[in-house]
């Protein structure tokens, strides 16, 4: 027994529902298409295909069809219908489907914030964020319980995808620490210290050397000087008595290779 309400175009249509507020329903959606129509204005359907394969690609980030349905705020069963349709009536998936809704599915995009906790996301920014906090001098056992992190060195050295709610916890507490002084949250000098040492042997760097719409960005690399990357970046890392990074390096051999090309032409 169908339990839409009496008086719409579906409950005459789908229903085959005859009382006069159903027939006064669909005497309403009809004239309103027609004044559509004239206006050339009325699209009551697009393709369905663009607006699955868009959730192909939203599932290989994580977000799964019931998931998209409460971020897009769809109903389930039409979104359900555009991937499996509808074994009870024995119907494929959707062909076709309301603007609003292929409009509203389309808007959603495999960003960080719509992932569910449990879905993976490149592991790039969470470790350069947690790195940058080294460096800084917050001790990585402080760290890992702030964020709820089990296997930190793994999550902190390795190079592997992490879960968007690792990711999500880095974001929030880099946010939260990157100008803090630790010393002034209860750790003391000699262990800030040594922390911040632990992150210079394995050549973490700090949070000035990352922008915030690099830190994300797996080809970006750390600016240590303010040059790096350039030729003043070379004698730029000696003066700060630190190592010369690999972008610095490669600056540093360009240009000498192009002084000799200009002195012997």
């Amino acid at each position: 027994m169908s339990t839409r309400e009496h008086g719409s175009y579906v409950k005459f249509k789908v229903d085959g529902c005859r009382c006069q507020p159903c027939r006064n329903g669909e005497t309403r959606y009809r004239a309103n298409r027609s004044r559509a129509i004239a206006y050339g204005t009325w699209q009551p359907y697009v393709d369905a295909e663009p607006v699955r394969e868009h959730m192909r690609v939203l599932n290989e980030f994580g977000i799964g069809w019931m998931r998209l349905a409460r971020l897009a705020n769809v109903p389930r069963g039409t979104v359900s219908k555009l991937l499996y349709g509808d074994p009870k009536r024995n119907m494929g998936p959707s062909k076709r489907l309301l603007p609003k809704n292929a409009n509203a599915i389309l808007a959603i995009e495999p960003t960080l914030d719509n992932l569910a906790d449990r879905a993976y996301t490149d592991g790039t920014g969470t470790r350069r964020r947690l790195q940058a906090l080294v460096a800084a001098g917050w001790p990585q056992a402080r760290i890992a319980d702030r964020i709820g992190i089990q296997n930190f060195n793994k999550t902190i050295r390795g190079d592997q995808p992490v879960r968007a709610s690792t990711a999500r916890a880095a974001i929030a507490l880099y946010d939260e620490l990157w100008r803090a002084d630790p010393r002034n949250h209860g750790v003391r000098d000699h262990v800030a210290a040594r922390t911040r040492r632990i992150a210079m042997e394995h050549r973490w760097a700090p949070v000035g050397a990352w922008d915030d719409d690099q830190i994300d960005d797996p080809a970006a690399f750390p600016d240590w000087t303010g040059h790096c990357g350039t030729p003043a970046g070379y004698p730029a890392h000696y003066r700060m008595g630190g190592p010369v990074c690999e972008p610095c390096r490669t600056a540093h051999r360009n240009y000498r290779a192009h002084l000799r090309a200009t002195a012997a032409a």
